[in-house]
């Protein structure tokens, strides 16, 4: 299945919450969710019937589309957190967090989690002083993310540095603006996660 191109504002109504991705509209008086904040479609404001399953289900989509990660990606994620030792839904969670286009995003050198991707995969970014186009490239304590001295005059990575102080930084992040670079300082806090999402709903879906 490919990535999913259309109008990201459905994703935030179908899903009952904002999912910010859409960047500054998200934060401004054009978001479409605050306009209309009902599922989108004909029957958008109908009633719906309740289950565990569809509660499962639209958590597991809700993750899935605040992260960018497709289908195939994302068992493949929920199986690592399975092995590994602690709460699986939580190792879940850190697992996405320490996705490099995430941390990108997090450090607030994008504004959102899809232009992070765009701009990793434009070569923008080093990690340790190594080029890195990876969006899904997996990032460690001690780790540290710069911007390449020739994208410092990118418009939308200057923007999003300007703006970055509306967005909470985790504490697991340090982000030195003069020098251009973040690093990672330790492993994802779950309690730093600002929007609402209920992994214990997915780790219930993947476990029938």
């Amino acid at each position: 299945m490919a990535r999913y191109n259309g109008p990201v504002c459905r994703l935030c109504r179908r899903e009952g919450t904002k999912l910010f991705l859409k960047g500054e509209r998200c934060y401004s008086e054009k978001c479409s969710f605050d306009r209309r904040p009902y599922p989108p479609g004909m029957h958008g404001q109908g009633r719906m019937r309740a289950s565990d399953y569809r509660d499962q289900l639209r958590e597991k989509q809700k993750v899935k589309r605040i992260y960018g990660v497709l289908e195939k990606q994302f068992r493949l994620y929920f199986q690592r957190a399975d092995r590994a030792k602690g709460v699986t839904g939580e190792n879940l969670l850190a697992l996405l967090e320490r996705r490099l286009d995430n941390v990108v995003y997090r450090l607030g050198m994008a504004s959102s989690r899809t232009e992070a991707r765009q701009l990793v995969r434009h070569n923008h970014f080093t990690v340790n002083g190594r080029k890195v186009n990876i969006p899904s490239y997996s990032v460690r304590p001690g780790d540290v993310v710069a911007v390449k001295e020739r994208s410092r005059k990118v418009g939308r990575i200057v923007a999003s540095l300007e703006a970055a102080d509306r967005r909470p930084r985790p504490s697991w992040l340090d982000m030195n603006k003069k020098d251009w670079t973040g690093t990672v300082k330790g492993e994802p806090v779950r309690d730093e996660l600002t929007l609402p999402i209920n992994e214990q709903l997915i780790v219930e879906l993947y476990s029938k």
